[in-house]
This record gives C-alpha cells, structure tokens and sequence, in this order.
C-alpha cells in the first residue's frame, strides 16, 4: 500500500505513526508534501517518510491519498489536484465541515472517504466515524477501516449526515472533557488543594470511571445511582448540577457545534 498524505501537521503525523507503527505499509511508501519545508524535515527523521516537492509529485503513484491540511486550505490546494487524481485512487479526507461533495466537486473525483477523526488519534486512542461514496470497493474500505482503525475506534456509517453529528459529540468531544477537567482542578484548588495534587485528584478520578464505565457491562445511569447516596455528599452535588440545567447546557452546546458543522459544510 502506497499513501500520500496532502500536509504534515499533527493528525497526519498521528496517522503516520500508527500506519507505519502497526506495519500497514512501509515508511519508504508513504510521502508527505506540506508548505512547511521544515514539518517534511521532522517527520523524514522520525518515520523515515518521503517528503514531497509538490502535491502532484506527492500523489503520483499512491494508492491511498490523504487530506490532512487545515480545512480553511482546501480551496487552495483543490485546484491543483482537479483532475490529476486517477479514478483508482482512493482519498480519505480528514477534513471537519468540508462534505463529499466539495470534495468530488473541487478535485473532478468520486473514490472519496470522508472521516472524522479526534485528537485522542495522536495516542492511538482515537475515536473516527467515516463514510464513503459508491464509487469506493469493498476492498478500498476495507483497507480505509485498516487505516482509521489503526489510530483507535473506527465506525463506517452509510450515511454523511453522521459525520456532522460525529464532529459535534467525538470531535469537539475531547475539548468539553478539558474544559470539564479544568473546572475540576479549579475547584479542588479552590478548595485548598495545591495544583499538582488537584490535577492528580481529577486525571485519576477521570480514568478509573472511564474504565469502570467499559469494563463493568453497567450503564453510566447505574454506575451514577451506586455513587449517590440519598442525602450524602454526591447527592448534595449532583442536585447542584440539576439546578444549575447541567444537562441541558451540554446537550444545547452539542447541538450548537452540530449547527456549527452543518453550515460549515454548506
């Protein structure tokens, strides 16, 4: 398997590294083309990649072509590639808000993957929906599933408006469990921890209920209720919570980045 990746920047390097790391294709197959004449430096020395004077050199060759730029580049970078993409080849694009139908429109080509990935790929911990057009084998999704799955979970579904749904709760997801995990250190401070034992607090708190949530076959509901006793502390808090329309605010805040998405996509 041949790859070209189209930019080098932190989900590419991500993606190369779990490529080459669970040995899906050679480093010597894989080039990457990127303006940033020093990000082809770093990932040569540290994947042995080929870097790429262009992105026509770049994809000439290649199996597989990856859209890893920022999403506000590909009106850039589209009308160099339209037409030069051989209908064999497959793309997977990586890109947030930007629809299949840019895509195909921009680069005049219809084997089109579009994915969403998050940040959590970077530690093979990911979590990535996908799609793809008709014109995509069932061998190329195959190896498309190969390829997003080696940075984590992997989830196909038939239909794109999914993946705006996806951007909004797996995408954006990883920056609410931050900003919850800033208010919890916050918090402990405030109430007299120093910051280093705060944090500890929090990030071993956070990880133990994760996998208790995965490994006890319990809902997140149940696991809850064990936790909270009538009139105890964890009561007194989730109350709290209750009142202040916790719920509610995470579930209009998704759905403001679904919106966000959707016309990022229009």
């Amino acid at each position: 398997m041949k790859i070209a990746f189209i930019g080098g920047g932190n989900m590419a390097e991500a993606m190369i590294s779990a490529i080459v790391g669970n040995n899906l294709t050679e480093a010597g197959d894989v080039t990457v083309s990127d303006i940033d004449g020093s990000k082809l430096k770093i990932l040569k020395q540290k994947y042995k990649i080929i870097p790429a004077a262009s992105n026509l050199i770049a994809i000439q060759g290649k199996d597989v072509i990856i859209l890893a730029i920022k999403p506000q580049m590909l009106v850039e970078v589209m009308p160099g590639l339209k037409d030069q993409i051989k209908p064999a080849q497959l793309v997977i694009s990586i890109l947030a808000g930007k629809s299949i139908q840019t895509l195909s429109n921009g680069l005049a080509h219809h084997c089109i993957i579009r994915s969403m990935p998050n940040t959590p790929a970077q530690i093979g911990k990911g979590m990535t929906v996908w799609t793809a057009t008709p014109q995509v084998t069932a061998k190329q999704k195959k190896l498309a599933s190969k390829i997003l799955g080696s940075m984590g979970v992997e989830i196909f579904v038939d239909n794109e408006k999914y993946l705006d749904m996806a951007t909004a709760v797996s995408g954006s997801g990883p920056a609410y469990v931050f900003l919850f995990i800033e208010s919890m250190i916050s918090a402990a401070v405030k109430l007299g921890w120093a910051p280093e034992e705060a944090q500890k607090l929090v990030m071993q708190t956070l990880e133990g209920s994760a996998d208790l949530l995965r490994k006890s076959g319990k809902s997140p509901q149940e696991l809850r209720r064990m936790v909270t006793s009538p009139g105890g502390t964890t009561a007194e808090a989730i109350a709290t919570f209750e009142k202040g329309g916790f719920t509610d605010l995470v579930s209009a805040s998704v759905k403001a980045a679904y919106e966000k998405a959707k016309q990022l996509g229009s």
